[in-house]
């Protein structure tokens, strides 16, 4: 496995368990469904979905909010060198396929 697939699967892994116990988003359920670290591990795309859509930018406002402190965290975590800026956002193809899905049903 490549460096950067390494460091994309811990960090998955990582920012789940984070944003599963240290996180309140109130009744919104967040998930963590892909990450993207660029090849130079200065950033890091973290998809997530969150259910109900309804809650979503609520959800994202509370992830910027605590941003510096998963990124803490995970540093502590990991010992990496330097922690990736994450950047959060909605998983667009996850919505993109329920739509499919949906629409397939009522065929």
């Amino acid at each position: 496995m490549r460096r950067v697939e390494k460091i994309n699967s811990l960090l998955e892994k990582e920012i789940g368990k984070i944003l599963l116990k240290k996180i309140d988003f109130g009744k919104a359920l967040v998930t963590v469904t892909n990450i993207r670290v660029n090849r130079n591990l200065s950033q890091a795309e973290v998809f997530i979905t969150v259910m109900p859509e309804s809650k979503e930018k609520e959800v994202i406002q509370i992830l910027k909010r605590n941003t510096g402190n998963i990124q803490e965290i995970i540093n502590k975590r990991l010992r990496m060198f330097s922690v990736p800026k994450i950047d959060f956002k909605i998983d667009q193809s996850m919505k993109n396929f329920y739509k499919i899905d949906e629409l397939s049903n009522k065929l």
